[in-house]
């Protein structure tokens, strides 16, 4: 297995049978969101953690870690969080960001013992659009087919994220 050893999000019986909400994380500087609350449908957005010239480099991960707190809040509870999980980078950059992004994410739901689980890209890619190499375009076609119309490729690969874990990861969505 390549990649830091993440503990199972879920013990022998699988994911709580009665899922107050998920979130589904595409992480980076413009964050892809959706949240689903079984009683009020599913949210979704994008929010960007861009850093300035008079800040320091780890305040857009403190930012990214309120950011959580607030949509934690906001939703009352999380019973679970699952976040693309990338191997690949287009550089070195974007290597070290998503590491930064990985490393708040996991801490902070450790802290709060929220279950997580990263979801291979092309999982996600293969649930949504049948072929796990799709396209950014194709991918968006296949949310935009579920009835969503993202503002982004971030906000898509979230939606796409989320509806993966309904059906495979919740009690009424069968495996």
């Amino acid at each position: 297995m390549n990649g830091p050893a993440v503990p199972p999000p879920f013990g022998p019986d699988g994911p709580p049978q009665t899922a107050s909400a998920i979130l589904a994380l595409d992480l980076g500087t413009k964050t892809g969101w959706a949240v689903w609350l079984p009683d009020a449908g599913i949210t979704s957005g994008v929010e960007i953690f861009r850093h300035d010239r008079w800040q320091g480099g780890g305040m857009r991960f403190l930012r990214f870690k309120q950011w959580l707190t607030d949509i934690k809040n906001a939703a009352g509870t999380l019973d679970a969080i699952f976040y693309e999980e990338v191997r690949r980078h287009m550089g070195v950059d974007a290597s070290h960001a998503y590491g930064g992004w990985l490393a708040i994410l996991t801490a902070w739901c450790e802290h709060h013992q929220i279950p997580y689980e990263g979801v291979p890209v092309g999982v996600i890619k293969r649930h949504v659009t049948g072929r796990g190499n799709a396209s950014k375009g194709l991918v968006m076609q296949g949310v935009q087919k579920l009835g969503y119309q993202p503002g982004d490729d971030n906000e898509a690969d979230a939606l796409a994220l989320l509806h993966w874990a309904i059906r495979h990861r919740t009690a009424g969505g069968g495996q």
